[in-house]
This record gives structure tokens, C-alpha cells and sequence, in this order.
């Protein structure tokens, strides 16, 4: 049996530390970089999108797509971008209107509320194409 297939929770793992790699050179090259962003939430590629997709392509992989254990996992998946996609990135949306806001009624601007919290569709997508390409060369070699 596969290696990562007998240690399914390596597949995740490896695919976080591509996707947060491949986030900190994106940053590097938009020029844009930070190290809280590149660990933070949001940005290209959505290492949430990376890290679920990953998991559940593997559990594919290892139990067949009809399974209930995939079908757990592809249900949370959904959920997780959905999240991403939607309410986290709407929730950015309303931090940068209260931070504007705040802004405009007082100079001294001592805390700001995170903005880069959810994530675009193509970010989302970008994450999960990682997951899925990470998983399926793991569990096939």
C-alpha cells in the first residue's frame, strides 16, 4: 500500500506547505508580500480551498468517490469554500466599511479590523487545483 495512503493526514499537510509556499511567492511577485498575509486568511492561492480538497480527493483516491467517508468529506469541503467565498469575504468587505468609517471620524487610527479575511472565486479555485494535483501525485506514488 502507498505510503501516504497508509498516512492519509501527510496529504493535507504536504498540500498546506505547497499552497502557503506558492502564496508567499505570489506575494513576493505582486510585490506585496508579508509574512502575517502569507500566513494570514485570504489571498491567492486559498490554502483552506488547498488543505480541504487535498483531504477529500485523497479519501477519494483511497475509499472510491461512493464512499460516506468522501461524502463527508466533500460536504465540509463545500462548506469550508463556500465560507470562504462568501461569508469571509463578505465580512472583508464590512471591515474595510467600518475601518473607512472609523477613519473618517477619528485621526488616530489604533486599530484596524482585518480586511483580507475571505477569499475571490479564483482564489478559491486556484487552492483547490492545488489540493487536487497535490493528492492525486501523492497517492499515486
Amino acid at each position: 500500500m502507498n505510503f501516504f495512503a497508509q498516512y492519509i493526514i501527510l496529504v493535507p499537510v504536504i498540500a498546506w506547505i505547497i499552497s502557503v509556499v506558492l502564496k508567499w511567492f505570489y506575494g513576493l511577485h505582486m510585490k506585496n508580500f508579508s509574512l502575517s498575509q502569507t500566513l494570514g486568511s485570504g489571498g491567492m492561492p486559498s490554502v483552506h480551498s488547498a488543505l480541504v480538497t487535498s483531504i477529500t480527493t485523497a479519501l477519494g483516491i483511497k475509499y472510491g468517490i461512493f464512499s460516506d467517508i468522501f461524502a463527508i468529506a466533500l460536504v465540509f469541503s463545500m462548506i469550508i469554500i463556500y465560507d470562504a467565498i462568501n461569508v469571509r469575504f463578505e465580512a472583508g468587505l464590512h471591515a474595510k466599511a467600518l475601518n473607512q468609517l472609523r477613519c473618517n471620524k477619528e485621526q488616530a487610527r489604533d486599530y484596524n479590523f482585518n480586511e483580507s479575511i475571505g477569499h475571490l472565486p479564483e482564489e478559491a479555485f486556484a487552492g483547490s487545483v492545488i489540493g487536487i494535483i497535490v493528492a492525486i501525485i501523492l497517492m499515486n506514488i
